[in-house]
Order: C-alpha cells, then structure tokens, then sequence
C-alpha cells in the first residue's frame, strides 16, 4: 500500500513554476527509456502503412529513417531547454508569446490531447475488443475502453518520475522490446524482407511527402516534451536520451508497420490492422502492444491536465486528470473519433511552427536564459501588451501559414479549394521543416534589429563597450 501511494504522490503535481534542481532526477537512462516506450505502440505501426504501397520499402525505410531522425532532433532540442529551465510546455511559451498569449496554444493543446486521448481509448477498446471475442467469445466495447480508461488514469495521477522509474524502466519497457523483437523475426520469417524489399511503389506519395509524414510523428510529441523533460537532470542527458529512445524506437515500428501492410495485404484499419499484428505474432503479442498503448494514453492524459493549469494554475493536477480521463471515457463511449482525425491533424499543425518560434526566441533572442521571476509578474518583462507579445504570436501564425502552404492537404480536408491555392512546386519538402525554419528565421532576424535598436540608443561609451 505504501508502494502504491508513493508511485501517485510523489512529483505528481509541480504545477508550472521551474522544478527545483534537487527534483530534476531523471537521468539519460529515463527519458531513453521514457521517449523510447512512447516509440512504441499500435499506432505508430499505423502510421507506418500510410507509406506503402506509395513509396516501395526501401524508399520508405529510407524516409523513416530521415524523418525520424529530424522529428527526433526537433522534440530533443525542445526538451533540452526543458531541463535547462524546469518548465512545462506551455510555461516555456510565455516569454515568446506573452503571459496570455500563452493561454492560445494551451486552449489547442487541450483540445488536441483530449482528442488524441479520446482515440487512444477508442483504439484500445476496438483491438482489446477484437482479442475478447477471439479468445473468449466475449465481447462488450464499453467494457473494454472503461478498462484501459481506468488504468491510465491510476497512471496519470502519478508523476512522469515515478511513472518512468516504478513502471516503465522495471517491467513495461523490457516486456514491450521482447514483444517487438517477437514481432519483427515473425514479419520477417514469414514475409520474407527480400520479397517486400522488391515491391515497387506505386508513386502516390514523393520521397520527401514521405519524409513529412514521418517527421510529423515525434513532432506531435512537442506540446508535451517539456512536461517531462523538465525533471531531467542535464540538458545534455534530456537531449540525448530523448532523441535515441525516440528515433531508434520510432524507426523500428514504423517500419514493422509498413513491412506488416505489404505483408498481409490488409486495409490501413485498426480493427483489420489488429487481427494482421495477431496472425503475425499472436494474439498475446497484439495484447501486449495494446497494453504498451497505455503509455501514450496517459502522456496525453497527464499533460492535457498541465497545459490547463498554464490557465487556471490553482487548479490541482489530480483533479483534473481525473476530469478530463471521465470526460475522454465519456466521448470514446458515445463517438467515433476517428471520423474527426483531421481536426487533431488540423491543430496539431499549430505546433511545429511555435516550437521553431521558441528555439530562435531562447537561445538567439533570450541568451539562454529565461527568467522565472517574471514568468507570471503582470507588467513584467514577458507581460509586453496586456499578456500578449503581438510580434511573437504574428511570427507564430506565419509560420502556421507557411506550414499550410507547403502541405495544403492538411487544411483541404476542411477547406477543397485550398489545395489549388500552393504551387505545386511549394509542396516538394513537406510541410514540417518549413513551417520550423520560417518562424525560427524570423524570429532570429527580429531579436538582430532588436539588439541594433538597443546598442543604438546607448550612450557613445557604454555601446562601445557592449
């Protein structure tokens, strides 16, 4: 009983000041651990399928490895400054866009992780579903997403640092490398790589389109990188451990997806998806992977109730985990969500160009250095007009725009006509590294005039000293 109430107390609600240096605990091993277990999982392997048969196999291993490591390099970097700091995600906004300008990514990053919650619960349910009624001729879908609802919330009202250290680095991670290595001789001795290495593709997706895809998938991770990486203890371990565990894992079973899909010829479904992932290695290995499936769940779960404690931060984190998981099990029950997977898509795309606004507006625009003193003083250095920093969130919505115009299809599921606006030229690289590079630029340009400004207005001795 002791174990359980330590494994739900401790550093289960800091709240969004900086985590004081004797709590930043966790080392390389953890977060290597940490952003390999949530590499991991159903959905990665199906977002693995979406690459073939467009791209043959050995263009798209190429593709995952390329997007993989940048999708990587972008949520490793953001968690560096995570641990430099100590502050959540949306925290770690404010400086760049204002008090209040923070709460707009908040709102979204919410919605979006409910949403992506919500999916997760209905994932869970369908393929535990599947399992029920194959082995046990039992089948009941709300049964089985209450289930797996109940135990991410048991595993959000625990702290990234116990939940690393007490469930992940003991059993999850170890019990989850065996599956995927049982998986991967099964695809591999029954499929043969030769014959699916041979496959051409069919041209329905370029290279870099590929490359996009795959980017997209750490990348969904940045809203959510520095609720956890703030416990890291060096920058320099958070940024390495981050990125490994993330890249090595994200390659792998994306690729065992788009291997699987060519494989057993099956649609890109979950419910069909699940019973080729059985055929394969058996229903206890699809078992397994829908219980790694967890992990995933409960990161959106944990830090859709940080992110709102950036607008009500009295509110306590136990709470609203507890709130949003009821809610979430309430919508996966009533909704099929994955009719509104483009409206995640949609607002997830808000992400990336923020993320690149927040690296230039760091290290270039800040020095490296934020200070915590002012992160919530009205009328303080990040306070700029009424809470909101109209430079930043303009830079921020620029590079949304440039996001958008280089993959029009993200915005043309809602808006047709859009996909004809872009040259086509535009679209060859993605939309990812642009919407990164423009914000980042620009925000770099902007603190240059900025510094010319202030060396300017100096005195004639003291500007020769700076």
């Amino acid at each position: 009983m002791q174990d359980a109430n330590v494994f739900i107390s401790k550093h289960a609600d800091e709240g969004i000041a900086p985590i004081a240096p004797e709590k930043r605990v966790l080392g390389f091993a953890d977060l290597f651990v940490l952003w390999g277990n949530l590499g991991i999982g159903l959905l990665v392997m199906l977002a693995g399928t979406f690459l073939v048969p467009g791209l043959g196999l050995g263009t798209a291993l190429c593709a995952i490895a390329a997007g993989s490591a940048l999708g990587s390099l972008l949520l490793a970097s953001a968690g560096a400054v995570a641990a430099r700091t100590g502050l959540p995600s949306m925290a770690l906004l404010r400086p760049a866009l204002g008090v209040r300008g923070s709460y707009i990514p908040s709102v979204l990053n919410i919605v979006q992780l409910a949403g992506w919650t919500v999916f997760e619960f209905v994932v869970m349910g369908v393929a535990a579903d599947a399992i029920c009624a194959r082995l046990f001729g039992f089948s009941s879908y709300p049964f089985c997403v209450a289930f797996f609802a109940a135990g991410v919330m048991v595993m959000g009202l625990g702290g990234p640092v116990s939940v690393v250290r007490q469930w992940l680095k003991k059993i999850a991670v170890w019990v989850a490398l065996a599956t995927g290595l049982w998986l991967t001789w099964h695809i591999f001795s029954r499929y043969g790589f030769r014959p699916l290495l041979a496959r051409a593709g069919d041209g329905s997706i370029s290279f870099w389109g590929g490359v996009d895809m795959v980017i997209a998938l750490p990348a969904s991770w940045l809203p959510l990188v520095a609720d956890y990486n703030r416990f890291g203890k060096k920058p320099s371990s958070a940024f390495w451990g981050s990125f490994l565990g993330l890249f090595l894992t994200n390659s792998w079973f994306l690729a065992l997806g788009a291997m699987l899909l060519l494989g057993a010829g099956v649609a890109q479904d979950a419910r069909d998806f699940s019973v080729a992932i059985a055929a394969a290695g058996g229903w206890w290995t699809l078992f397994i992977l829908l219980a790694d499936e967890t992990h995933n769940a409960w990161a959106d779960l944990y830090s859709s109730a940080v992110s709102a404690q950036n607008l009500f931060p009295r509110m306590g984190h136990k709470a609203l985990v507890i709130v949003f998981g009821l809610l979430c099990l309430g919508v996966a029950l009533a909704l099929d969500i994955t009719r509104y997977q483009n409206f995640l898509y949609l607002i997830g795309s808000f992400f990336v160009p923020l993320f690149g606004l927040l690296m230039a507006d760091y290290f270039v625009a800040h020095g490296g250095e934020y200070r915590a003193q002012e992160l919530s003083r009205p009328g303080g250095e990040y306070w700029y007009r009424g809470g909101f920093s109209v430079s930043g969130i303009s830079v921020w919505l620029t590079g949304c725009l440039a996001y958008h115009l280089c993959s029009p299809g993200t915005a043309a599921a809602f808006f047709p006509a859009w996909s004809s606006v872009p040259p086509h030229w535009l679209c060859a690289a993605g939309g990812s590294i642009p919407a990164f590079a423009v914000p980042f630029v620009l925000r770099c340009c902007m603190a240059a005039a900025e510094k010319s400004r202030a060396a300017q207005s100096l005195p004639a001795g003291e500007a020769a000293e700076s």
